[in-house]
């Protein structure tokens, strides 16, 4: 039996590769879509519960379960205190305000100012060596202000050389060679030695540094702007172990 076409015309064999074809290309795609689709990994926590465990009730004992109650603190609300306001009286506008007038100008009477002498500064310790009168040694009276200076330090030098136990260095058992002891201290207004300071190698040189300085005489004292002061003096005492 022959097939009859239904449109003669037609002819839709030589299309049917290309269909094919295509049919391929598309089941390929959706193929190749599939495989390379992800899903997203989960990760699910299991929890192990131990049923091992078990309680054990005696028969003729019985337990009663009683659910426990939650406490719940009490909260104190505190009063709040009433503010009672007093009556407000009105003030009295009637009140007349003074009006006090400055004067414009002022007069001085020149005959009644007061001259104030000008301030006199302090005058701390001053070295011996920036004094402008020096103490005056017993033996250097009457000598100008450079050679009061001069004799001060004689006098001074001579006097720890007679009065100075050398000796005793020696006996102290130090190390041969030259050492020294630095000495300070201040002669006052009244000329009188003061706060002594002594640094020594041994503490039986700082003894007898101590006495030694104690046996000074009374000086006359210092002047800075014809006033007395304090005046601070360094003497180093040196000597030689052999």
């Amino acid at each position: 039996m022959k097939n009859v076409k239904k449109v003669p015309n037609k002819q839709l064999e030589k299309f049917s590769n290309i269909f094919t074809q295509l049919g391929l290309v598309l089941v390929l795609f959706i193929v190749f879509i599939s495989l390379e689709y992800q899903t997203e990994k989960q990760t699910v926590a299991i929890l192990k519960n131990d049923f091992n465990e078990q309680a054990y009730i005696p028969q003729n004992e019985t337990y009663v379960f009683v659910k426990e109650t939650k406490i719940v603190p009490k909260t104190t609300v505190h009063k709040v205190k009433k503010i009672i306001i007093d009556n407000i009286e009105k003030g009295n506008n009637t009140v007349i305000e003074t009006v006090i007038e400055q004067p414009t100008s002022l007069k001085f009477d020149a005959n009644k100012i007061v001259e104030v002498n000008d301030f006199e500064p302090i005058i701390e310790d001053v070295p011996f060596i920036n004094i402008e009168e020096a103490p005056v040694f017993k033996g250097c009276e009457n000598l100008s202000k450079e050679e009061n200076k001069k004799c001060f330090d004689r006098k001074m030098k001579a006097f720890v050389l007679r009065n100075f136990n050398a000796n005793l260095a020696n006996d102290l058992g130090l190390h041969s060679g030259i050492h020294k002891i630095q000495t300070q201290f201040i002669i006052d207004q009244n000329g009188t030695v003061i706060d002594i300071k002594i640094r020594a190698p041994h503490k039986e040189l700082k003894k007898e540094t101590t006495k030694l300085l104690n046996k000074l005489p009374n000086f006359t004292p210092g002047k800075q702007r014809n006033k007395p002061v304090r005046v601070r003096y360094t003497l180093p005492i040196i000597f030689r172990v052999d």
